[in-house]
């Protein structure tokens, strides 16, 4: 047969018209009807073939078929009534009648390609040869299956003989290069992928496993369905394919890997006989659970509504071709028995499978019971007597109608307006089948209320009906239509899926869960593990900073500036804004600062009290007075660094503090030069007193305080101090504070050497006589002052948040209260407790006699 069919293909298309060819054995058709114009048919009778042993030492036997399938006949039936419907019409091909020859492919390539070279031969395939003249067929309804549409499609093409499938939705049959007279009236799969891709889509079916046959269906099939899937999420466990010669073991291997796969969806491209032998074999290992989503194929086929296919495959869904109606057929469907048809094997075949007996008048070679071929014909046969939604059986009546409208329109072709050379009509005594198919691309017309024609690519309109395989009364599987899919709506209206209850595997009332990995809740982001599926993934929180507010976020997204993620990562929120507040810091802060003021002014007054004794009047009141205001100032202006900065506050509390601390120390060193000189004044000749008077002590303190003053001056003229919202420091946070630059450590430079001027001044005069030499006390406050200050320095700049604040805060009050006790803690121990003490003899050193 190859080497016949090579040997056809590779003719001239002259020399094939006159080519003769004669079948080995003799095929003869299912039925055979004469006509005017005859039209064939291919159908898979069978669904399961038994090869003879192939081992090249004898001639091989034929391929034998098994496996009567009732379904496909009820197809064959619905032809011969659409032919009748015509023949009988006076509106449609009038005085002229369409013939017909069936034959059976076996639902396999190799017996469909010899279907092919049979239906193209005469009535009598073993005595008439091939091609004499013009083709005696004109059309072809064929075939089921893509792979064997394929074959014969390609039989047909040297002949330019078209043919119209009614169940081959392989979305390389588009092709026109390949396929010039193919046609067909059921949707291509490039379109029942995309509709399967939807629905898996629609309930979140992200991770899958496929099934496919070894052939151009299931091929191009997977094809586009990954494409289809591309960028859905949705993610393909495993690929498996079934091979056309079946064999247990191949079998059983995949169905043990689909059992230990965590995809419990499977999307199934196969023909109803391909699928028939695996479940058999699924059936016996017991497998359950499994959500199926069904191919065009068999997810109608009426072979599996059995009660005993339920608990594995209830709950299949999947897209059909849409159903239709055809008036009279099942009346038709019951006219056939053995009584009627005596000789004709496929009815004896349907009565075994139906009834489980053989008629009497042809049972000589049948071990089945006898019966007497007159049995009635009821629901219970559903496989061949159902007609409450046919589909398959819609498309074969579909199939004929489009042929003999195209033959209408050919016969009523005008002369002179032709669509042929020189506007010539077809010779409708000698038709050529290319002139039909030139009719059949341009044919439109309305059956049962649908209209049907072909667009460019022989294809027709799209639309498909999803099925669901629910449990009926009786325990049988009943294919409820549940919604529908039409690819001529807008991508966002194709799939709609009606508000009624499916049913799922084993009876589950909610849709069945087929997941990689759990869904990462807002607040994670997706991390794909590497060598797996993208729908394989781990959930990573996000970082601080970024959140994620949708389910399955693939990467988290940045806050504004001013804002931060929430504990959960869900949502931005406004940072926190920082700063030195009237919190419990600084309220505490407010306490001591306020309290040290107080502990001065009441210094100041037991001073101003006491001011006419002789340790207040010592080394000159007034400087102690000054340096009491200048302290009061110094604790107060810590008040200032508390709370929110602003633009006065920032300007105001750094050259407050600069100032008072430089009046502060100023003073101190007046005081220190007042004592060095008043000890060193006593030396014979020595008049240094006089250049330290009263006058010259209050132009020290000017001077010293009027250098602090110009630094200030020129700082908050050339680059003013301003509150800022540090954002870089602690991300999660705005640190709101005043800004320090070059200026605030030349300010705090100056301070430090004052002090450090009065330090070594006082340090030089702490050994001088007298009882109460002051410069022991002041040369100990500059020490504290100083470490204090220099403590200050790395504090600071690594102090976070409001914290610098504090520290700053801290240093001032470190330091006044420092300078406090060190030069007026002594003085106020002798005027309130040791007034004795209080004279001029004790403090000079000298003893009273």
């Amino acid at each position: 047969m190859t080497l016949l069919l090579l040997w056809v293909l590779v003719l001239p298309f002259g020399e094939a018209l006159n080519a003769q060819c004669v079948l080995q054995n003799d095929f003869k058709p299912g039925f055979t009807t004469g006509g005017d114009f005859i039209i064939g048919g291919i159908f898979p009778l069978h669904y399961r073939q038994e090869r003879s042993d192939l081992n090249y030492t004898y001639k091989p036997g034929q391929v034998q078929c098994n496996g009567f399938n009732p379904r496909t006949f009820r197809w064959i039936l619905s032809m011969r009534l659409a032919i009748e419907e015509i023949n009988n019409s006076s509106k449609l091909l009038p005085n002229h009648t369409l013939g017909f020859k069936i034959f059976d492919s076996c639902a396999y390539p190799l017996t469909a390609q010899r279907a092919a070279l049979a239906v193209m031969n005469g009535p009598d395939e073993a005595d008439r040869p091939m091609c004499s003249g013009t083709s005696p067929m004109l059309a072809i309804i064929g075939e089921s299956g893509s792979a064997e549409s394929i074959v014969v499609s390609r039989i047909l093409q040297p002949f330019r003989i078209p043919m119209i499938s009614y169940s081959s939705s392989c979305a390389c049959l588009s092709d026109k290069r390949q396929f010039p007279t193919f046609f067909r009236v059921i949707p291509s799969d490039a379109y029942q992928v995309k509709a399967i891709a939807k629905l898996l889509i629609h309930f979140n079916w992200s991770w899958i496993g496929v099934v496919r046959g070894d052939h151009e269906y299931g091929r191009f099939a997977i094809q586009g369905l990954l494409k289809e899937l591309e960028g859905t999420g949705v993610c393909v466990a495993y690929q498996k394919i079934i091979p056309l010669l079946y064999t247990s073991q191949r079998g059983v291997e995949i169905i043990r890997v689909m059992n230990s796969s965590s995809a419990r969806v499977v999307v199934v491209f196969l023909i109803e006989g391909e699928l028939n032998l695996f479940m058999q074999d699924y059936m016996k290992l017991n497998i359950t659970g499994i959500q199926f989503i069904a191919s065009e194929g068999w997810v109608t086929a009426a072979l599996f509504t059995g009660s005993k296919y339920y608990p594995f495959l209830g709950g299949t869904i999947g897209f059909g071709v849409r159903q239709g109606n055809i008036p009279r057929l099942k009346e038709y469907l019951t006219m056939v028995n053995p009584e009627k048809y005596p000789t004709n094997p496929l009815v004896l075949e349907l009565w075994e499978a139906l009834y489980g007996c053989s008629p009497f008048s042809l049972s000589n070679s049948s071990k089945l019971p006898l019966c007497t071929g007159q049995e009635t014909i009821n629901v219970e046969h559903s496989a061949y007597y159902n007609t409450s939604a046919t589909r398959i059986t819609y498309n074969v009546y579909k199939g004929v109608y489009a042929i003999a409208h195209s033959l209408h329109n050919l016969i009523s072709c005008k002369p002179g307006i032709g669509p042929f050379s020189n506007s010539t009509c077809a010779d409708i005594t000698k038709v050529f089948p290319w002139q039909l198919q030139h009719y059949l691309q341009e044919v439109s017309f309305t059956v049962s209320g649908e209209l049907v024609s072909f667009d460019t690519n022989g294809d027709s309109i799209p639309s498909f009906d999803l099925i669901n395989w629910q449990k009926g009364r009786d325990g049988k599987i009943e294919l409820v239509k549940v919604g529908m899919f039409d690819g001529a709506q807008e991508v966002g209206k194709q799939l709609v899926i009606y508000n009624m209850a499916l049913t799922w595997p084993g009876d589950q009332t909610e849709v069945p869960v087929s997941i990689c990995s759990d869904s990462c809740t807002p607040g994670f982001r997706k991390a794909v593990r590497r060598g797996e599926p993208l729908c394989c993934f781990d959930c990573v929180p996000c970082d601080s900073g970024k959140i994620s507010n949708q389910t399955d976020s693939i990467d988290c997204m940045a806050c504004p500036e001013d804002y931060w993620s929430n504990v959960d990562g869900t949502a931005c929120i406004p940072k926190v804004v920082e700063y030195l507040s009237h919190d419990a810091m600084g309220i505490t802060l407010t306490v001591i600062s306020v309290v040290g003021a107080c502990v001065t002014l009441a210094v100041f007054a037991v001073f101003l009290y006491h001011r006419n004794t002789p340790i207040v009047r010592i080394n000159n009141s007034e400087l102690s007075f000054f340096i009491l205001l200048s302290l009061t100032l110094c604790f107060l202006c810590a008040l200032i660094f508390i709370g929110e900065p602003t633009s006065w506050s920032c300007m105001l509390r750094h050259t407050a503090f600069s100032i008072t601390f430089s009046l502060c120390i100023s003073c101190i060193l007046g005081k220190t030069l007042v004592v060095l000189a008043a000890f060193t004044a006593t030396r014979p000749g020595n008049n240094v007193m006089k250049w330290l008077g009263p006058v010259q002590q209050r132009i020290i303190i000017f001077s010293c305080t009027l250098v602090q003053m110009i630094i200030c001056t020129a700082w908050l003229i050339a680059s003013p101090p301003f509150p800022y919202r540090n954002t870089q420091y602690q991300r999660s946070k705005i640190i709101l504070d005043c800004s320090t630059d070059l200026a605030f450590w030349v300010v705090l430079g100056y301070i430090g050497f004052l002090a450090c001027v009065c330090f070594v001044l006082a340090f030089l005069a702490r050994k001088l006589p007298g009882n109460f030499n002051e410069a022991k006390y002041i040369s100990f406050s500059m020490l504290i002052f100083c470490a204090v200050w220099l403590a200050f320095v790395p504090a600071y700049v690594s102090s976070p948040g409001k914290f610098t604040t504090a520290v700053e805060i801290f240093a001032i009050l470190a330091s006044s209260f420092g300078l406090l006790l060190c030069l007026f803690a002594p003085k106020c121990y002798i005027i309130l407790l040791k007034p004795e003490k209080n004279t001029k003899q004790h403090l000079m050193g000298r003893a009273i006699k």
